[in-house]
């Protein structure tokens, strides 16, 4: 894959915390700040599948146990000791 450079502006502090990092010590902060960003952007898009599921069944319970309780009702469950 293909890398282009940039040029990215960030605190003293956070780059300590960077530098002190062992990952960012054994790859080096380019490939840190990389998975960083990448890590940064799978959970947004969780997030955002997360609020879709959310306004898609919010409210709902009611009427989803409604439809599954024939379903939760066939079948069987185990006997405890």
């Amino acid at each position: 894959m293909a890398v282009r450079p940039i040029q990215v502006s960030i605190d003293q502090q956070l780059l300590r915390r960077v530098d002190a990092d062992p990952e960012a010590k054994r790859d080096g902060r380019s490939a840190f700040i990389r998975a960083a960003i990448e890590s940064y952007l799978r959970l947004k898009e969780r997030r955002a599948f997360d609020e879709q599921l959310r306004e898609a069944y919010g409210g709902r319970a009611a009427e989803l146990e409604e439809e599954f309780r024939p379903l939760m009702d066939a079948q069987t469950w185990p006997e405890g000791d």
